[in-house]
């Protein structure tokens, strides 16, 4: 069992507390753990079904803050779009919950990571590797599509990995529902990451939501091949005249059969761009494209999101709170890992990830003011509570002020985890953050005899 070094530690053959011990939460049937994800209006935690053991991912959201900013719609749409999607390459909903005060909306854990990840730190895919992500991707857009959803913020961060290496979309934040298509028969609302919008969602003039889309998978295309996008300027009105004049160059290296593809989906006219259809018989495609296989369930019941809502106690679900000594315990510590392999906690590949967590021997309160003396050097304000820290950049990033969260927690007596995650701001800013910090903390990592080896 792994305890948090908040609780009472053994050193020396005495009793040392700390701090109290942990609150164990408990949300119906779930036992909520560590925090995986933060937003503006939303923590996303690792949970697990106290009833099957299984591991799954729990969005949080506070139901004053929806209502007060005037997203209660929103949310309805976003989880009324996950609920209708049942696909082997769309992250799965598998219920929604409200307390008085909380909306909980369980999800399928998926444990691979990023696709974006995977490209910051591989660069270029082969196009036998990329085209099965691909492939994926459109099973997934086709689908959606089929159903009259439509996500509309399609990119490598929204691409989600599971322990197979099968690709599933995520956030359906800004996806829109058919019935949102006004009598034109278009969508009107522009959104979405610049590098992957389509020259038509600039323009506002009204769009299609399914060529929007495959645009965005078009983009997505070529930056697993080429590691890098077609479309970028730092200068927004540049920018946007690249995409509408669909201003890119392929790399020497991409096969013909390809660049044809990627031209035909980055066609800046929507009425002549390829379709899905089209897309599947392509030549390129169709190279060992097994079609997903999948059995759907009955239509899907939209009546508790409404119930989610309302404030009858009898909507409600039972919030629990439980002191226990456990921060993290083996199943979570496994769950965090690529599938079940454990090699993968203290591997260098966690450095491009948005989290990345190392082992230490030094005492804990040692490891968080070594991790504060370093931290202020590279401009950022800590803020310390128990064994976690807040750590923020004070100068504004290309996505505001990165934000990144520390913990420390006990694997044995003289043995600590450290995690550390971007909470907010740029990936690439952490990136290079968290490369910064830890070569100012090259005495606090625990190095095992074989690292010492490579080392000599």
């Amino acid at each position: 069992m792994l305890s948090s070094t908040r609780a009472t530690l053994r050193v020396s053959g005495k009793r040392s507390t700390m701090n109290p011990p942990r609150v164990k939460r408990l949300v119906g049937k779930y036992e909520l753990g560590r925090t995986i994800g933060e937003g503006t209006f939303a923590k996303v935690k690792f949970a697990r079904n106290t009833e099957t053991g299984e591991p799954v991912a729990i969005k949080i959201m506070d139901k004053e803050k929806v209502i007060k900013h005037k997203m209660a719609e929103q949310i309805k749409r976003e989880i009324a779009t996950m609920k209708r999607i049942k696909h082997p390459n769309v992250v799965c909903l598998y219920e929604v919950m409200g307390s008085k005060t909380k909306i909980f909306i369980v999800m399928e854990y998926v444990t691979g990571g990023e696709l974006f990840d995977k490209i910051v730190y591989n660069g270029s895919m082969r196009e036998q590797e990329a085209r099965r992500y691909f492939q994926h991707l459109i099973n997934a857009v086709d689908y959606c599509h089929s159903r009259g959803v439509y996500h509309r913020d399609l990119k490598p961060e929204n691409l989600l990995l599971d322990a197979h290496g099968n690709l599933k979309v995520s956030d359906f934040g800004l996806s829109a529902l058919s019935q949102q298509v006004r009598d034109d028969g278009l969508l009107h609302t522009s959104c979405g990451t610049p590098n992957y919008v389509a020259p038509e969602v600039l323009n506002d003039r009204g769009y299609d939501g399914a060529t929007a889309d495959l645009w965005s998978c078009g983009v997505i295309l070529f930056v697993l091949l080429a590691g890098y996008l077609p479309f970028d300027d730092s200068n927004i009105m540049n920018l946007y005249k690249k995409i509408s004049a669909a201003e890119f160059t392929c790399p020497p290296w991409l096969s013909f059969s390809v660049r044809k593809l990627i031209f035909r989906i980055l066609d800046p006219n929507p009425v002549t761009r390829i379709t899905i259809p089209e897309i599947l018989e392509d030549e390129w495609f169709k190279i060992d494209y097994t079609p997903p296989v999948f059995y759907e369930k009955e239509e899907t019941s939209l009546d508790d999101i409404e119930a989610v809502f309302q404030d009858s106690e009898e909507h409600h679900v039972t919030e629990k709170k439980e002191e226990q000594p456990a921060a993290m315990n083996a199943f979570e510590l496994i769950a965090m890992s690529k599938g079940l392999n454990l090699e993968h906690l203290f591997d260098e590949e966690q450095d491009f990830k948005r989290e990345t967590r190392f082992t230490s021997k030094c005492p804990p309160k040692e490891i968080v003011r070594k991790i504060e003396e370093a931290a202020k050097p590279l401009g950022f304000d800590v803020h310390k509570k128990n064994y976690k820290m807040r750590l923020k950049n004070v100068k504004a990033g290309r996505k505001g002020n990165l934000n990144v969260a520390t913990e420390v927690f006990q694997v044995a007596p003289s043995l600590h985890l450290v995690e550390v995650r971007k909470a907010k701001g740029d990936t690439l800013e952490f990136q290079k953050f968290y490369k910064n910090l830890s070569s100012s903390l090259e005495d606090v990592v625990w190095k095992t005899p074989d690292d010492l080896l490579e080392m000599k």
